[in-house]
């Protein structure tokens, strides 16, 4: 292969891969991922490029064109009972798991379905080829993915293509983030390597450790009750299950009054550092001693509107509040770089300092404001 494009490229596998192919001296390796790595990565030509596939924006791709390979391991899920699961968890576990590998390859078809020579693989999991209860919605996406490849492959074949998807099927794997551990390359280069040989030989499915989890399908298949009845007394017996949501809510909050860019920059970047953004709507501009001109109502629904937000509340007086009264329990609050060091935000630093919420403070835009607007519609009245 030249130039590989690696999604979810800065963590665990995916940045295992990544290692592997920069040792290597290859063509260009582009990473997708929400952050950068936080490995240094020596040779290769590394090529960083930030998306964050629960926007499913992925305009990103329009950029890549000069790639002969493609790797997927962008993926998350927790091990708990279906009911305790949030909502936004199951949204966002299909959004990433699913719809964005389905559409990343959807992308780049045209050169898998081709004569020339073209690598894939995607990351499936064991989950997605039996039942795993107590895992019930991320084996759900990744079945959907592993029944996707199956069927995509046999379409190439019929066809007459010689390219084929991989689909890694692993189990647990150590020295990823996945479960709440670190990366460690050391633990799992020689998976990645594995990886590569298989993509590199057109294989359609590779089930690391076929030695345990060969038998484990056989189970699942000979008798999927029984084993279904099993693989949850184990996941509760040795302590799997995760009562912490794999959500990071935000919360910030605006009159959002003749909305301009500058309140679709600071909801595009709040967005960006958390997966759940709630924003609350002041009913008035009356705590800035000003009348708004749009009503409530009406700027209620623009924000709730804007593809970055999730949820819309009315404000409560002070931010605080609302994490006082739990209307939100919020990972991280936002508001512009320009209220950093007033008298509100500084006790906002003191309160929060004990708990586990960020304040984060995000640029302000130069140019258009509110403010702006607001006199140059009243000079006009004038």
């Amino acid at each position: 292969m030249k130039n590989i494009l690696v999604v979810g490229g800065s963590n665990g596998i995916g940045l295992a891969v990544v290692a592997e192919l920069a040792a290597r001296g290859t063509g260009k390796i582009y990473i997708i991922d929400r952050v950068e790595p936080d490995i240094s990565l020596s040779g290769g030509n590394v090529i960083f490029k930030k998306c964050n596939l629960l926007d499913g924006d992925l305009s990103v791709l329009d950029e890549i064109t000069d790639i002969d390979a493609l790797v997927i391991t962008a993926g998350f899920g927790r091990v708990a009972a279906f009911e305790d699961l949030l909502d936004i968890e199951i949204s966002n576990g299909f959004k990433v798991n699913s719809i964005a590998v389905i559409r990343i390859i959807k992308h780049f078809y045209n050169k898998i379905r081709s004569k020339n020579d073209f690598q894939c693989a995607v990351l499936c999991s064991i989950a997605g080829l039996v039942s795993s209860p107590m895992f019930s919605v991320y084996a759900a996406t990744k079945a959907a993915v592993c029944r996707f490849i199956e069927s995509v492959n046999i379409e190439l074949e019929y066809e007459g293509y010689a390219n084929r998807i991989l689909a890694v099927s692993p189990g647990s794997v150590q020295g990823t983030r996945f479960s709440g551990g670190s990366n460690d390359l050391l633990q799992v280069g020689s998976l990645a390597r594995e990886i590569i040989a298989r993509m590199e030989s057109r294989e359609t499915l590779f089930v690391p450790q076929i030695e345990v989890f060969g038998e484990v399908i056989e189970r699942y298949k000979k008798d999927g009750h029984e084993y279904g009845m099993h693989s949850i007394g184990y996941k509760l017996k040795n302590g799997r299950v995760s009562s912490v949501p794999q959500v990071k809510v935000g919360y910030l909050s605006g009159t959002f009054d003749l909305f301009h860019i500058g309140h679709l920059n600071l909801l595009r970047r709040a967005k960006a550092c958390c997966d759940y953004l709630v924003v609350g709507v002041h009913r008035d501009a009356s705590h800035k001693g000003k009348v708004a001109f749009i009503p409530f109502e009406e700027r209620a629904e623009i924000v709730g509107n804007i593809k970055y937000v999730d949820r819309v509340i009315p404000s409560e007086p002070e931010d605080d509040d609302v994490y006082k009264k739990e209307i939100v329990k919020y990972d991280c609050l936002f508001v512009g770089s320009d209220y950093k060091g007033t008298e509100r935000f500084n006790r906002y630093e003191a309160y929060f300092g004990d708990k586990d919420v960020q304040i984060i403070y995000l640029p302000y835009t130069e140019g258009t404001s509110s403010t702006q607007l607001r006199d140059c519609l009243m000079n006009s009245t004038k």
